[in-house]
């Protein structure tokens, strides 16, 4: 692992456990040889899902076929792998893609539109699922409720640091946890501005309640930072509800009073998992973050600010400590 940012939080997150949530990590050598590179997620049955992506035109496969899962609103299963991105494969990456996911569901065993999978790393070389569906027998046996730092560790590439998150909040008289892990260094801008994001919460939320409340949660953590104006090809965020351990009433629409502390909750999550992946950017030694006033509304501020964030020189001028501001 590469020396660990000047910007790095001290420590990761004690994570609680979420229940409905197992996580294991592991190594199948696709191209580190020292450190776990694939990451599984066990997701209790009845587990309701949500996703952001990637506006690029070159995809990656795993996006392309999380895409089309995400139709069933339904997850059992999260599969990720670091340093092979399964981007511009072509036919052999969504082949990639089909093998790995219908190993998971026979593993489990569950409906294959129940598994999503990311790829994180290098583009344009194929993928090798063989030394991946390796391992994943392996993987199911570590499966625990505890393997939050392992399972982030396991999806970093450039990354020097592991990044988690974790808040609570109440739904009604009811209290529910929100996890969240994500990995990113380099190309970091919007639309999404990471790579890969997976958040997990016990609430009983469905699939299209969670799906409003993370694409508002998206666009103001996500879309809010930039590290190198770049935007990749594998940009992935997904959002798991288990409903485990949820009592509380039925919600089904995302401005229910009743869920404005989850809102809080999972907002704070993202905001906090998008900084930390600033603060991890490639070479960074300094962290700004960019208030705009009085702007006709927010569109304006957001297109005023990333004017700023993305100039050369206001990165320069900031990064050699020599403001010249004429500029």
């Amino acid at each position: 692992m590469n020396k660990a940012s000047p910007l790095a939080p001290e420590s990761f997150p004690d994570m609680p456990s979420v229940p409905g949530v197992r996580l294991a990590a592991g190594l199948c050598g696709l191209r580190y040889k020292e450190r776990d590179d694939v990451a599984l997620v066990e997701l209790a049955h009845g587990t309701s899902v949500a996703g952001v992506f990637t506006k690029s035109k070159t995809a990656s496969a795993p996006v392309e076929a999380c895409r089309k899962a995400l139709h069933s609103g339904a997850a059992s299963a999260l599969l990720v792998n670091s340093g092979n991105a399964n981007a511009f494969t072509g036919s052999v990456g969504a082949e990639a893609v089909e093998n790995t996911v219908k190993a998971v569901a026979d593993l489990f065993p569950c409906r294959p539109s129940t598994v999503f999978t990311a790829s994180t790393g290098v583009i344009g070389e194929r993928l090798d699922d063989g030394k991946i569906i390796a391992v994943l027998s392996a993987l199911k046996d570590k499966l625990n409720d505890a393997n939050w730092e392992a399972a982030a560790k396991a999806i970093m590439t450039t990354d020097t640091f592991a990044k988690g998150a974790t808040r609570s909040a109440s739904i009604g008289a009811e209290t529910v946890t929100v996890n969240g892990i994500a990995k990113g260094s380099g190309m970091i801008a919007p639309d999404m501005a990471t790579m890969l994001a997976f958040v997990f919460t016990d609430a009983a939320i469905p699939s299209h309640t969670l799906q409003e409340m993370l694409n508002g949660a998206v666009d103001r953590s996500f879309n809010r930072i930039t590290v190198d104006s770049d935007t990749s090809t594998s940009d992935t965020v997904l959002l798991f509800a288990t409903g485990q351990s949820a009592k509380h009433k039925p919600v089904d629409l995302g401005d229910d009073p009743i869920l404005a502390d989850f809102r809080r909750a999972l907002e704070d999550v993202m905001i906090d998992l998008a900084l930390q992946v600033v603060r991890d950017g490639e070479g960074a030694t300094k962290f700004i973050t960019i208030v705009v006033n009085g702007a006709e509304d927010d569109r304006a501020a957001r297109v005023i600010g990333m004017s700023i964030a993305n100039s050369p020189l206001v990165k320069t001028a900031v990064a050699g400590e020599d403001a010249n501001w004429g500029r």
